[in-house]
């Protein structure tokens, strides 16, 4: 696992170099921090798109893609992403280490300075985006919005969790609506770009065979543009104790059923007995000796799939099972015993062992990709506790059986949610 150095720039952007011999490559990300809110998640969401559309010196698609491909194939991407009740807007650079192209010494300054034009010299008319691009760009993120719909799975779990958490910052999509969508003109986003750009805490990250301070000269050199005043992201809401269970049914034209399951735990990553509760949701219901897997799948015959995951950053945990719609109460009802089993701490030394093993390669996997790096490196700054590839594998060595009874007694269920045909159960 690649160690950090950490700085900040003049401007307030954080600087993490991640130096490493283990990677050919270099991977640049810069990752904006915005909290999670319905009246501006769909403006932030937009904004890679139209950024990535053209700048002034680089205007156009093809203009750019011919730069890039003369810096070897160098890679722009961007996404989205939630932690917790947290909205941050990611742009990301892949490009070859120098080192390996002969005559090569400036491929990470050519790079670095395209992605500082992209981001902060935008293509404009007037004072505003250009128009064509944003009218290509909302058509293309409307489409994004309204995808979700086609994957059912993934569907469901959105819809349980919306309900879940219908009060709080959580619930909102990341993507944003429709509705706000189409209220967007190229003036109000280029304003709302300003405003981003200006107050978003931003935190670049460049992982790879990196000198640090040559790497630290170059992005002070680089990324000189002008910030004001950074806008705190609230911490998320995680001790929420759920009332009443709530049941929530929505009919659709599914070949199958989606039986979804929301839980709180009241516990993130970072706190103490995390790693018990990781250690929880892998021996329910991550791999496939897990409960969820052998008994509601394969002795049940009553799920195609059956899994459970957390929700790190808010303390949530979803048990997610796809069920012809006649199963329904039989299905949850042999879920529920499998969470009950837990909390009587009925499961077995191998299943202990296996967890664990399974846990441990997860972590190991982490260390062969330069992202899985910066996102851990990323959750752990989220969580005040940033841990190596050792560090975790001592506390997931640490984890006892009494340590997982213990948070078992604290998971609780708070939704179900039943994805199901129309007339269905």
């Amino acid at each position: 696992m690649a160690n950090f150095h950490h700085r900040r720039l003049g401007n307030g952007i954080n600087i993490f170099i991640h130096p490493t011999a283990k990677f050919k490559t270099i991977l640049v990300q810069l990752i904006f921090h915005r909290q999670l809110c319905k009246e501006e998640v769909t403006q932030s969401a937009l904004l890679p798109s139209i950024l990535q559309r053209g700048s002034k010196n680089y205007p156009t698609r093809q203009k750019l893609a011919l730069s890039l491909e003369e810096l070897y194939g160098t890679e722009l991407m961007s996404e989205v992403i939630k932690k917790g009740e947290r909205q941050l807007v990611s742009y990301s650079m892949d490009l070859v280490h120098d080192q390996y192209l002969p005559g090569e010494s400036q491929l990470l300054r050519k790079s670095l300075e395209i992605f500082n034009d992209l981001l902060t010299n935008p293509l404009l008319e007037g004072d505003a985006f250009k128009a064509d691009y944003v009218k290509q760009e909302k058509e293309q993120h409307e489409r994004v919005i309204k995808g979700i719909i086609n994957d059912k799975i993934a569907y469901s779990v959105e819809r349980c969790l919306q309900e879940m958490c219908k009060e709080e910052p959580f619930s909102v999509f990341k993507y944003g609506t429709v509705e706000q969508l189409a209220q967007q003109t190229p003036f109000s986003l280029y304003n709302f770009y300003r405003q981003f750009m200006q107050e978003s805490p931003a935190d670049l990250h460049i992982i790879g065979d990196l000198d640090v301070e040559e790497t630290f000269a170059l992005v002070e050199k680089i990324f000189t543009y002008k910030r004001g005043k950074e806008k705190v992201v609230p911490p998320t809401q995680v001790d929420i104790q759920p009332g009443e269970i709530r049941y929530v049914k929505e009919e659709m034209d599914v070949n199958q059923g989606k039986l979804v399951l929301g839980f709180r735990t009241g516990l993130r990553f970072g706190d103490k007995d995390y790693f018990a509760l990781l250690m929880y949701n892998g021996i329910l219901g991550s791999f496939p000796h897990s409960k969820l897997f052998q008994n509601v799948r394969e002795k049940a015959s009553l799920a195609y799939y059956a899994y459970s995951r957390l929700e790190k950053h808010k303390g949530l945990m979803v048990i997610s099972s796809g069920i012809e719609a006649d199963n329904y109460e039989r299905a949850l009802e042999i879920i529920r015993q499998q969470v009950e089993a837990m909390r009587k701490g009925e499961f077995s030394q191998e299943d202990l062992d296996n967890t664990r093993s399974g846990l441990r390669n997860q972590f190991l996997l982490e260390e062969d990709s330069p992202y899985a790096i910066i996102n851990r490196s990323l959750d752990g700054m989220l969580a005040g506790q940033v841990l190596g590839t050792e560090e975790l594998l001592q506390q997931l060595a640490a984890v006892t059986r009494e340590d997982i009874v213990k948070v078992a007694e604290n998971v609780k269920l708070d939704t179900v949610y039943f994805l199901t045909n129309k007339g269905g159960a």
